[in-house]
């Protein structure tokens, strides 16, 4: 049997993983425009290659990790790089936009297997706060992919033209393929495995639906992601209307977003052990609620422009991201025989309401930065009341009958 790999190389490999899926949505970005002349698309339409995605990859979220739970991690993992790596060269030789819909779909499919099953191999393998520093650790990697994609893909995009962005995700997917066929080891043993059986599976999906507090915990950190994830569908008009960037200045945005996502990363790191579960969620959202109440102050009082405009997009990922684990790690330990299962469902919540954000909200939003900066501040009393509904019904069953 080969020799385990280091925590270190492991976070590197999951967050690697990780990655598939903000590149698949950040790295085309600047070329959208070009894409939807070249497919004679209109700009709601050619957004719609970006819900189609999403609503496809959490689609799917339901299933990778109940597949990883019967089959193993390690199949699931290859399997998902290889479909996503055909899925990416059939986008690049899409001639219309059912074509490009039709393969970003599998994109999709297959975009969140190395999120989801990375979770479940964390939880397998490390306990405590040894697993929040290592869910952390990859959350700081995986956090660098959201910041280089939109630049990379904008200098593919002015350099070799739109089609090449999907060749590069091509590559990617293969280049994962062979360093997870190299160094991913499975950590679900077969004696530990769950049979893939709808019926079994349904019971499983209905039994930690019908927790409370898997119920107001996804949704909790759905909605905070959502208050950021605005800014995603939206960066092409935010950025380049109304802040007057170039395709290959998207960096100015991603970049302080992406080191407040880091930030919040390590600190969830540093905090671990020493701070209790609760009081790293409130600090969190204090954090939150900062930078969600400064960012309508500062569309209010000043016009668009940099570098005020694009700071409490930072500020705010960085309590987004100091919440994230604890929650995550919370659910996944009260059903230690379902992780994969309950990290799908919680995967799956999230990114259903990212596509209705990408799909429908941000485009009604994005003419003017108050009306995102608004919704920002709902989505966050959302989740915000969504963790109070936890806390209270925790309470309730703790005290004395």
């Amino acid at each position: 049997m080969s020799n385990p790999v280091s925590p270190r190389v492991l976070a590197f490999l999951l967050a690697a993983l990780a990655t598939i899926g903000p590149f698949s949505i950040d790295t085309f970005l600047p070329a959208m425009a070009t894409i939807g002349h070249a497919l004679d698309a209109k700009p709601l339409e050619i957004q719609q290659a970006l819900t189609v995605y999403l609503f496809c990859y959490g689609l799917m979220m339901l299933w990778h990790g109940a597949i990883s739970d019967a089959v193993g991690r390690r199949p699931v993992i290859l399997t998902a790089c290889l479909v996503f790596t055909l899925a990416s060269l059939g986008c690049a030789v899409a001639d219309s936009l059912p074509e490009l819909l039709l393969y970003r779909a599998l994109q999709g499919l297959s975009g969140g297997a190395g999120l989801i099953v990375g979770r479940a191999i964390i939880r397998d393998t490390f306990e405590g706060a040894a697993a929040q520093r290592l869910m952390s650790q990859v959350t700081m990697l995986f956090s660098l992919s959201p910041a280089i994609a939109p630049v990379i893909g904008g200098w593919l995009y002015q350099g070799l033209g739109w089609r090449s962005i999907f060749v590069f995700m091509a590559l990617v997917g293969f280049f994962l393929f062979l360093l997870c066929s190299w160094q991913l080891q499975e950590s679900h043993p077969a004696e530990h495995r769950r049979p893939l059986q709808i019926k079994s599976l349904l019971a499983s999906y209905r039994h930690v639906a019908a927790t409370q507090a898997f119920r107001f915990l996804a949704l909790a950190v759905a909605c905070n992601f959502a208050g950021f994830f605005l800014y995603i569908p939206a960066a092409p008009v935010f950025l380049m209307r109304h802040l007057g960037l170039a395709p290959t200045e998207f960096l100015w945005f991603f970049g302080p977003a992406v080191s407040g996502i880091m930030l919040g990363a390590w600190l969830s790191g540093r905090m671990a052990g020493r701070r209790s579960a609760r009081e790293l969620v409130s600090i969190a959202y204090r954090i939150m609620a900062t930078a969600a109440v400064a960012n309508v102050l500062v569309c209010v009082m000043l016009p668009p422009a940099l570098p005020w405009s694009v700071l409490p997009m930072a500020l705010y990922a960085v309590g987004m991201s100091l919440a994230a684990p604890t929650i995550t790690l919370f659910l996944l330990d009260r059903f230690p025989d379902l992780r994969g299962t309950v990290s799908s469902m919680q995967g799956f919540t999230q990114t259903a309401l990212s596509s209705l954000v990408a799909g429908a909200i941000a485009p009604l939003l994005w003419d003017d930065p108050l009306w995102l900066a608004c919704a920002m501040c709902l989505f966050l009393a959302l989740g915000y009341g969504m963790l109070s509904c936890f806390r209270r019904t925790q309470e309730a069953t703790t005290q004395p009958q």
